[in-house]
């Protein structure tokens, strides 16, 4: 039977490059079908495509950082990831990034729940088909540095919730204050309460977004 597979990295030869490595793999019954894709907004369109076909997406392999489909506020790969928990209940969901940093992990793990999640740095052409055949067969897989990278939160003793990671997220990416409701399910007085409590964590209270998301950056949150 077919297995469909979603790729989406935005670099075409890294799409080509996880098609050769799987296709060369056993996976016995399952004859693995590609669906490739390089944005948010192709992506998107193929998810609906499929669910239009009734076509089951068995499983999704995709980067974080991706060209963003406003339209739709779809503006990453953990929106799109997001999108095909709900629609493809059943999907296995590998994330494949560089992003390493202890906030943003921990935001994919609590918001998605990958089956799969790996560091770029720590896949090899020899390991990459082995760990995907084990997740399709209904292992989890986290990669050395993605380990490692939640062992530092801990470390830290922060133990934020998913909100307040994306505040703190989203401000390092330049959203303002009055503009985090668009991003987050919260009211501004929720969210300025959040905001503070962090500021008390990490700057005791005192001090600028700029001086929040320095004081991250400098013990290794962001």
């Amino acid at each position: 039977m077919n297995y469909e597979v979603l790729i989406i990295d935005d670099l075409p030869i890294i799409v080509d490059g996880y098609i050769n490595l799987l296709s060369k793999t056993d996976f016995q019954e399952n004859k693995l079908n590609f669906i490739k894709s390089h944005n948010c907004e192709d992506a998107y369109n193929k998810i609906f495509l499929n669910l239009k076909r009734q076509v089951n997406i068995n499983l999704a392999l995709l980067d974080i950082s991706l060209p963003s489909y406003k339209e739709f506020n779809i503006n990453d790969g953990v929106d799109l990831a997001l999108l095909i928990r709900e629609k493809f209940t059943d999907c296995k969901i590998i994330i494949i990034t560089m992003y390493s940093e202890p906030l943003t992990v921990d935001r994919i793990i609590k918001k998605i729940k990958p089956e799969g999640f790996f560091s770029k740095n720590d896949i090899t052409s020899e390991s990459f088909p082995f760990i995907c055949k084990k997740i399709i067969d209904g292992n989890i897989y986290q990669s050395t540095t993605i380990i490692e990278s939640q062992r530092e939160l801990f470390k830290k003793n922060i133990n934020w919730d998913i909100y307040d990671n994306e505040i703190l997220i989203l401000i390092s990416q330049g959203v303002k204050t009055t503009n985090l409701p668009n991003y987050i399910p919260l009211s501004m007085s929720a969210i300025e309460k959040r905001k503070a409590n962090i500021k008390d964590q990490l700057l005791e209270g005192k001090g600028s977004d700029k001086d929040l998301v320095s004081k991250a950056k400098k013990i290794g949150l962001l």
